[in-house]
């Protein structure tokens, strides 16, 4: 009767099956009771070894960063997991702490290589801090003895051990900061580098005191020549510092950090003939952003129409366009003319054209830009005014409000003023071309929109319309990332205003072919057939399995995951990855899983678990868009950011497909869509008048397989 039933019962929750290893012996297969306390189950497996002394011990993971368990961890351990019987930390952190400090060499090298390793566990770190053992790191850098790899893995354990968060930055001496500035000194070895901008990184972003301390022993200048080298990691952690230093720089002292000569360097990074790693690109975009911040004071400053140097600028504005040189004529009857020459400079205000600058944004940035244009490119700026003073009253393009309006349409394409999110790596290389790249593009494209102007023959009444099509001529530039200004120029010279009608007329086309009865009803018949077709191709790319990214580690070795649904679609599968994946990961690799049946329900975005703590990634926008959780019986949940919006919808709408619910996905609207107009043109087709080409289109690359094939039922 009884026993039998038993037997098919799963085991209760809270006994895991585990192995454990101890050098030179048998390891033991034991079964953990979590209801247990861990010292009793590690007096246990002593025991089993006939080793005394059971409190001197831990349990620690035998495979990764083999972390020490504590009570607070242990609810971790999976079931199949291998353990090891290690020294407790604190005998651990005690014996280091003795270690390092020895006098031989080899010993302390050993000693030093272990520590760095150790550090990164917080019941250890926790151990060796309270021995005073940062002190003691500190001392050993100090004293200026320690060289190459000794150094490297001193610096290293330090870096592991402040990143806990235990102890504060404040607390770091400065005569540390002095020896840690291995930046300035020629000839230092590559892993020391990195370690010393990597701890200065730190200082710099944790600590208001250290900042100015590190801002008097470093200057922006000296890291600039650690961008000329070839080692592209050692370029990512000098911009990072770069940018740390930047990001705390008071308001005053930002203006200086960034007159050093850095676009040269950079043009070096990103000319550089290698492709640039995802961190690389992150940090270049941090840089950007931070140095599009810059125009933001200008940005937001109203312009006083009092204060008569700023009057002056206008003034200046006006006479290069109209007086050259010399003004010989007297200055009273001069000012009769001067309104007639701010109308025909574009003003709104033609008789105090200071009055067009009271508007933030884009306040006296505009008034930069104008002064930038007529002084640095003279003759564009001559030509363009007096074309348009020229033209008949109805034609003409104001200038002035021209200028006005683009600058701030400008601002709010590059996002001046906004603070970088952690996901981000999308920067524009051009930017890093020329010291004086902002006010280069505004001058291409106030060219750009005059030209515009012309092409669609418009008058003043046509002003925001012509400023649409600017806007999408720059955007639709600046999507294809221009790797300089001449580049910009001339993917600027082909997106003219009948190409923006053409790319607008053949977007149209594709959304409203077919508006009639029946061919609304062929519409309704197909649609189930297409939409089948869709979800096929989602859990597909489900069985195939993502890659994704572990958020929140601050280091820049990057840790990774996958997730695949099983052939029949019952389980999902996920696990660990030390790389990102080159081709297909066996299910075997995947450790865990949950069956599809367990799934209660899919959230996205600020419903998601991982959203909703406090550190949430600083509640970044791109971040938030990409989040997805799958919640599941109990009470779990598994949670995602997707590597990219296309990853997104694919995994949003594969889970919506298996629970049976509707997918909701911007690229299943786009995939419906495109696949029913072409189904639609397919149904339509009629050979009368149509020329066939005398070439064949080009054949496409077979694809990887055929399961996508469509069945006409």
């Amino acid at each position: 009767g009884m026993p039998e039933r038993r037997a098919t019962m799963p085991p209760p929750s809270d006994i895991v099956k585990v192995a454990i290893e101890w050098p030179g012996a048998n390891a033991q297969l034991i079964e953990i009771d979590q209801k247990k306390p861990l010292s009793s189950i590690i007096r246990e497996v002593c025991e089993g070894w006939s080793l005394s002394g059971s409190e001197q011990f831990a349990l620690r993971y035998a495979d990764g960063p083999q972390l020490y368990i504590t009570e607070q961890s242990r609810g971790e351990i999976k079931n199949g997991t291998i353990l090891r019987l290690a020294i407790s930390p604190t005998r651990a952190a005690r014996q280091l702490l003795d270690r390092i400090q020895s006098h031989g060499i080899d010993a302390r090298l050993e000693a030093l290589k272990e520590l760095a390793k150790l550090s990164a566990d917080p019941t250890f770190a926790t151990e060796f801090i309270n021995m005073e053992g940062i002190g003691t790191l500190a001392r050993l850098v100090e004293s200026g003895t320690h060289f190459g790899e000794m150094l490297a893995f001193t610096l290293t354990a330090f870096l592991e051990l402040m990143d806990h968060g235990i102890v504060s930055w404040d607390l770091i001496s400065l005569s540390f900061i002095k020896q840690a500035c291995y930046v300035n000194q020629p000839m230092v070895d590559v892993s020391i580098l990195q370690r010393s901008l990597a701890i200065l990184e730190s200082m710099v972003l944790n600590s208001h005191s250290l900042y100015h301390r590190v801002a008097q022993e470093i200057t922006v200048g000296q890291l600039i020549g650690h961008l000329q080298v070839s080692n592209q990691e050692i370029q990512t952690y000098a911009i990072a510092l770069i940018n740390a230093l930047f990001l705390k720089a008071p308001e005053d002292r930002r203006q200086e950090e960034h007159t050093n000569p850095l676009d040269q360097c950079l043009t070096h990074v990103i000319r550089g003939n290698r492709p640039i790693k995802a961190e690389m690109a992150h940090q270049l975009y941090v840089l950007q952003v931070l140095t599009f911040n810059l125009l933001e004071e200008r940005m937001m400053t109203k312009m006083d129409p009092t204060d008569q140097s700023q009057r002056d600028i206008v003034f200046e504005l006006r006479r290069i366009a109209f007086d050259g040189e010399n003004d010989p004529i007297g200055t009273e009857k001069r000012k009769a003319m001067y309104t007639k020459d701010y109308k025909m400079l574009g003003f709104i205000n033609h008789v105090n054209p200071a009055l067009d600058f009271t508007q933030t944004p884009p306040g006296m940035l505009a008034l930069d830009n104008m002064l930038y244009l007529a002084k640095l490119h003279q003759d564009t700026y001559i030509r363009i005014v007096l074309e348009n003073s020229s033209r008949e009253d109805k034609h003409e393009c104001p200038f002035g409000r021209c200028a006005i309006e683009l600058t701030r349409m400008l601002c709010e394409i590059l996002q001046v003023g906004e603070l970088p999110n952690e996901g981000c790596n999308d920067y524009h290389p051009m930017f890093f071309t020329h010291d004086r790249a902002w006010e280069e593009f505004f001058c291409v494209c106030i060219q750009l929109l005059n030209k515009t102007w012309k092409e669609m023959r418009a008058t003043t009444e046509d002003f925001n319309k012509v400023m649409q099509v600017v806007r999408e001529q720059i955007t639709r530039a600046l999507a294809m990332k221009p790797s300089s200004l001449e580049q910009l120029k001339s993917k600027l010279r082909s997106l003219n205003y009948s190409e923006i009608l053409r790319l607008r007329q053949s977007e149209r086309m594709s959304q409203d072919d077919f508006q009639s009865a029946p061919i609304i009803e062929l519409r309704e018949r197909i649609q189930p057939e297409i939409l089948e077709l869709i979800k096929q191709q989602r859990l597909n790319r489900l069985c195939e399995g993502s890659c994704f990214r572990k958020l929140g580690n601050r280091r820049r070795q990057e840790k990774f995951w996958f997730c695949r649904l099983s052939l029949n679609h019952k389980v999902l599968h996920y696990g660990d990855l030390d790389e990102s994946p080159q081709g297909e990961v066996p299910f075997e690799l995947l450790t865990d899983k949950i069956p599809v049946s367990d799934i209660k329900s899919v959230v996205t975005g600020k419903d998601c678990p991982h959203m909703k703590e406090k550190s949430a990634l600083k509640q970044n926008k791109e971040v938030l868009e990409l989040a997805f959780s799958i919640l599941y019986d109990p009470d779990e949940a598994l949670n995602f950011v997707a590597p990219s919006k296309y990853e997104y919808c694919i995994w949003t709408d594969g889970l919506c497909a298996l629970l049976g619910r509707e997918m909701g996905s911007d690229l299943t609207r786009s995939d419906l869509d495109t696949l029913i107009s072409m189904e639609m043109k397919l149904r339509l087709l009629d050979l009368e008048n149509i020329t066939i080409p005398e070439a064949p289109p080009p054949v496409p690359k077979e694809p990887s397989s055929y399961n996508f094939t469509y069945n006409y039922g």
